[in-house]
């Protein structure tokens, strides 16, 4: 796997909680930074997926009831 490096500004209470939380699960604060931001990537699709989901749900429900009127067009 290659590498790259991010940085970012942070502040020093920030930093020195990121660091504290890594030491308390065993974990370096790279890893620690690294895990928290997959796990917030998986939520934020998570939500997506759930309003997309529901959006479409909305959508075919709007078409059915649509479609409700025709059943009574007298074609057998």
């Amino acid at each position: 796997m290659h590498a790259t490096t991010l940085s970012f500004r942070a502040g020093n209470d920030f930093a020195e909680q990121v660091r504290s939380f890594a030491s308390i699960v065993g974990l370096k604060s790279s890893d620690y930074i690294r895990q928290a931001v997959c796990e917030k990537n998986a939520q934020v699709m998570a939500q997506r997926i759930a309003a997309l989901s529901k959006e479409l749900s909305a959508e075919h429900l709007s078409f059915n009831e649509s479609l409700d009127g025709s059943l009574a067009d007298g074609l057998d």
